[in-house]
Parts: structure tokens; C-alpha cells; sequence
């Protein structure tokens, strides 16, 4: 081999070294596993968002939670479960998922590591803050998805004072949907099955199913008042009154002294006396799809009355 035969391949070697060393400078972030979903609004971009606006005004905003959901499911339980809803159904049809805030309304499990909870007040200013940013955008119909049991009494105020205080158009989506909802196929629980049960479990290994550690999952051991306790047959049987009074002081901060807060009444945070390894994908699936399915049909309906595309 002579000098320049040697001198090029000299250069190359080099040139490979730099170009193998320089891929692995600019290797990108391993944790990331995101795609892009359409209609989702962290996703997007400005000129998608007025894109968008060409084709609809309609935004669905889910109201979650950060809290204990037992040994098996996430924090993030609520939050997640309700941001991949709107996104299935935000596939469907032209509405603009826009979460606001990861953390509701959560005192009474504040005895299990990890919840967070903020005022009620506090959540309502917070998302009517953000509801006026989107009108101020041209956005002008809004769907209030409670994806969290405590949130109830806030996201009923909160679509009434976007209506009241705004030039929005607002609707809880659990009303919207109820007419629409096909019969469930799944015979009633007969004993208590809430919180971080069979329901719940079922819905996440649908939504969620890498977050999901049925492994993990136990049957919670439950300490109930006595009244309460006294009650449940009621409750399970579908009493609307005993039912009622039951969740007017069930799951309640322990500062209340009413003796129901998660870490008072169960051993895991689960508000269940069933096993949640009984919950299924399969489960979720239905529930899913019976939901989407309602919610397209309300949005069809509402698109024609208001005569929008």
C-alpha cells in the first residue's frame, strides 16, 4: 500500500469515527415514547390550532385527579383515564381536547403517600381562567368531562359559571352522554365495588394497560361506621336515597371526624370488598366503546341544533 493509498483510508477511518461519534452526540431522548394524537391540543401546533378552529369550536376539558387508587393502579389514575377518553373520542369527531389541570379535589385520601389536592374554589378559577383564554382564541363550546367521583359539585359549578360568566356555551358530558348510553352488559357488583375496583381496574387496562400493575393487586380489607356499614345492602342494591347518604358522608378528610376517609376505612385505599384482579380489558373495552359512541352521538346532535358541520 503506498503513502496516499494509506493517507485515504486514514481519512475515512476518520471520517466514519466522526460521523458514528457524532450520531451518538445527537441520539434523542430514550424515555420518549409519545405520538402525535390528532385534535389534542399540547400536541398541536399554532397553525393546527386555527386549522382546527375552520372546522369546529367545540373543546372537551377532563377534570381529573391525582390520588391513591390501592397498590395496582397509578396516581395519575383519573387524570390519565380521562385525557385518553377525550382523545378516543376526539378521533370520532372535530373537538378540541384541552386538560388544564392534572389535580382535583382529593382531601380524604391524603392519608396515602403521593395524593395532592387543591380547593375547590381554586380548581374553578384555574379552569375558567383557561376556558376565557380559549374563547379569547374563538373556541366557544365546551364539554366539562368529570373524570374523578369528588369533582362532581365542582364541575356542576364549573359549566354554570362558564355559562353564566362567559360567552361560552358549556355541558357536563356526563348528562350530555347519559340519553345516548347503551345498557351495560355487566350484571351489577353485589357488594360495595368503587374506588380502584373492579370498574376502575377494568377501564385502566384498556386506557392504560402499561401503567397497570394487576400483579399487585389485593383484596382491601374494609372498616366501615357501623350506620354505614348497615347501609350498604341498600346501596348495592340501588336505593337512591340510602345511596345518597351513603356518599354524602363516605370518603370524607379525616378533619371532618366522620371516620371515612380512604385510610380509615381501607387497608389498600381500594373502596372495594371485591378482588380488582376480577377487572378486565375486555370490561373496559365495552365500557369504552359504549362511552365514545354516546359521546359522538351528542356531539352529532348538538352540531345540528347548533348548526355547525
Amino acid at each position: 500500500m503506498n503513502n496516499r493509498t494509506r493517507n485515504l483510508v486514514m481519512a475515512l477511518v476518520i471520517a466514519a469515527s466522526t460521523l458514528l461519534s457524532s450520531q451518538g452526540m445527537t441520539q434523542t431522548n430514550p424515555l420518549w415514547t409519545q405520538e402525535k394524537v390528532k385534535n389534542y391540543l399540547p400536541h398541536m401546533t399554532v397553525p393546527e390550532v386555527g386549522a382546527f378552529l375552520d372546522k369546529s369550536d367545540m373543546v372537551i376539558i377532563p377534570v381529573g385527579a391525582l390520588e391513591q387508587h390501592g397498590n395496582h393502579l397509578p396516581i395519575g389514575t383519573d387524570f390519565i383515564n380521562g385525557v385518553e377518553r377525550c382523545k378516543l373520542i376526539a378521533q370520532e369527531r372535530d373537538i378540541l381536547v384541552a386538560p388544564v389541570l392534572m389535580v382535583g379535589q382529593s382531601p380524604y385520601h391524603m392519608g396515602f403517600a403521593g395524593s395532592v389536592s387543591l380547593k375547590a374554589e381554586t380548581i374553578i378559577d384555574v379552569h375558567l381562567q383557561a376556558v376565557e383564554s380559549l374563547i379569547h382564541h374563538g373556541f366557544k363550546r365546551f364539554i366539562i368531562m368529570n373524570s374523578h367521583g369528588g369533582n362532581r359539585a365542582i364541575t356542576t359549578l364549573l359549566v354554570d359559571q362558564i355559562n353564566q360568566t362567559t360567552a361560552g356555551v358549556a355541558v357536563s358530558f356526563g348528562e350530555a352522554v347519559r340519553p345516548f348510553m347503551e345498557p351495560s352488559t355487566v350484571a351489577p357488583s353485589k357488594v360495595l365495588d368503587r374506588h380502584g375496583g373492579t370498574s376502575e381496574t377494568s377501564n385502566s387496562l384498556y386506557l392504560m394497560p402499561s401503567l397497570v400493575d394487576i400483579d399487585a393487586a389485593v383484596t382491601a380489607e374494609l372498616t366501615l361506621p357501623d350506620h354505614l356499614h348497615d347501609m350498604l345492602p341498600d346501596v348495592v342494591a340501588g336505593d337512591p336515597t340510602a345511596l345518597q347518604l351513603f356518599l354524602a358522608e363516605g370518603l370524607k378528610a379525616e378533619e371532618t371526624g366522620k371516620r371515612t376517609s380512604s385510610v380509615e376505612m381501607s387497608t389498600t385505599g381500594v373502596w372495594s370488598e371485591r378482588d380488582p384482579k376480577e377487572g378486565t380489558a375486555a370490561r373496559g373495552e365495552d365500557q369504552m366503546r359504549r362511552t365514545i359512541d354516546a359521546a359522538v352521538k351528542f356531539i352529532d346532535r348538538w352540531n345540528a341544533l347548533a348548526g355547525s358541520p
